[in-house]
């Protein structure tokens, strides 16, 4: 138990550390309704639509008030009581932008997107944090520690426990973020990330996540693992780096359609900085400089491999430095290639184009022809050619392809057979598939690590981009430990029945 911290020190703590990244800070009570500084109508209203009104105008001064007005009402319109619908209903909103119909100067109508938030330039934007901010709703009133405000829009909430209680646990911030889902589910319409702390520890998730989907956030420049920092100034400072807050807020929080209904995921930190350091080698491999080899995302078996690949897909696809390029993700059966199709990617919504899977190899060659790129889903083995041929057709020359391996480190690939003595590929799959895709980029997914003496694989992919082994997984808490322990059963037999078992083998020893 901490001596001397209470609470308010913690609160306190964090608004510092938003301070330092450039927030400005206010008490909940002085912007309230009855406030010295009132920006809210009642306490039931949770956007701060003063800041909201002057955002829309900064960021999209080519509409007059008329337009504006509409974006608000569109903002406002409900469209289901799922407080996980409206989330995110109000999520593509931010992200995509607020289609508006309006009458332009020659009388007719046209649809234009306004911005809530300016994400190519962060200074543009209005950021505050607010402690002790009061919500009113059904007749309950709670009032959570921090909201984090950026341009009036309350996009995260922060629950803090005192360290100084034993009761205060990390496990009760998280009792508590599921009290204000009951209460005051309002809150909860535009936010992206909620952050629970006890003051030792700090873990991130969505609003929607249960405890176990909780995970601390361990770094803040991506290169090492911070020690000896408190966990809630790491993750506060890792996170709300503005640039950063806006890039998980457009890149990294997912929303998928499954059999249990709609799931929202915010990215951990080791699948953020992986996913980015994968989006950066894509583009470096792929430009007029590059040498193609995209490089390995190492990350051990249970850590959430499988989101990465569609997090990487989403944020190379919307950047426009690849050109909208075309993804193929391979794998070695058809088993893994329906169920990373089917179970991972199709029912997310985060992607700009809709993923389609090859049924034949007919239809991938037509896949592959287009030039307007896509997400393409298919097995190596339908790199092989016609009956009787020993090479594929070359389908394209764009340098804005990139092929995504799944378990990149597998023999079944073929990589190693296929590998002459100068790392060129002289034949079987590999090179059927560079034949077909002469200027495409390699990139490795893999769960397990790559054999130091294997050169075939780094020859066609390149070198770790990001490692994310067991050890940390299980520090994290991402995977547990399995413990076999081996016992022989002890087994005895009577003399009787041992007597018996022998005349029983006599007997069948005779009839044979």
């Amino acid at each position: 138990m901490s001596v001397g911290i209470d609470e308010n020190t913690v609160e306190e703590a964090a608004l510092e550390y938003f301070r330092q990244l450039g927030y400005k800070t206010t008490w909940g009570p002085g912007i309230a309704p009855d406030g010295d500084a009132p920006e809210r109508a009642d306490y039931g209203q949770v956007l701060l639509r003063g800041r909201l009104r002057e955002a829309l105008e900064r960021i999209n001064p080519e509409y007059g008030p008329d337009v504006i007005d509409k974006a608000f009402v569109i903002l406002d319109r409900a469209e289901s009581q799922n407080p996980l619908s409206e989330n995110e209903r109000f999520h593509r909103l931010i992200t995509n932008g607020i289609p508006v119909e309006h009458r332009i100067e020659d009388g007719s109508v046209r649809t234009s997107l306004l911005w809530l938030i300016d994400f190519d330039n962060p200074d543009d934007n209005d950021w505050v944090a607010v402690n002790q901010f009061t919500v009113i709703e059904n007749g309950k009133n709670r009032r959570p520690d921090v909201i984090v405000f950026v341009n009036g829009l309350p996009l995260a909430l922060l629950e803090l426990k005192n360290p100084g209680s034993e009761n205060a646990t990390l496990r009760g911030a998280w009792n508590q973020v599921q009290t204000y889902r009951s209460d005051i589910p309002s809150i909860f319409t535009p936010n992206a990330v909620s952050i629970i702390s006890d003051g030792t520890s700090a873990s991130m998730g969505s609003f929607t996540a249960g405890w176990e989907h909780y995970a601390p956030w361990k770094t803040i420049d991506g290169r090492e693992v911070v020690s000896g920092v408190p966990a809630l100034e790491v993750l506060i400072k890792g996170v709300f780096d503005q640039e950063r807050f806006l890039d998980i807020l457009r890149n990294f929080v997912v929303f998928s359609d499954e059999p249990t209904g709609l799931v929202k995921r915010v990215a951990k930190y080791h699948q953020y900085w992986a996913v980015n350091a994968a989006v950066e080698s894509t583009i470096e491999a792929s430009g007029p400089d590059g040498d193609r080899r995209g490089g390995v995302v190492w990350h051990t078996q249970g850590s959430g491999k499988s989101i990465e690949m569609v997090l990487y897909a989403g944020k190379i696809m919307r950047n426009e430095a690849m050109g909208n390029p075309t993804l193929v993700f391979i794998t070695d059966r058809n088993d893994l290639d329906d169920q990373l199709f089917g179970e991972v990617f199709a029912p997310a919504r985060i992607l700009p184009d809709t993923p389609v899977q090859a049924e034949t190899r007919s239809d991938l060659r037509t896949l592959l022809r287009r030039s307007s790129g896509g997400i393409i889903f298919t097995t190596l083995q339908k790199f092989a050619p016609e009956q009787g041929g020993d090479s594929n057709p070359e389908l394209t020359q764009r340098r804005n392809v990139v092929v995504v391996a799944d378990e990149a480190h597998r023999s079944q690939y073929g990589f190693s057979e296929s590998l002459a003595s100068d790392g060129t590929l002289k034949s079987g799959l590999a090179k059927h598939m560079r034949d077909a895709l002469p200027n495409a980029t390699y990139l490795g997914f893999t769960g397990t690590p790559i054999e130091s003496t294997d050169k075939s694989t780094r020859s066609v992919f390149g070198d770790y981009v990001d490692i994310y082994d067991l050890t940390r997984a299980v520090e994290d808490g991402a995977t547990v430990k399995i413990f076999y322990e081996s016992r022989l059963a002890k087994v005895s037999l009577d003399e009787a029945d041992y007597a018996a078992l022998d005349a029983l083998a006599d007997e069948i020893s005779e009839q044979v």
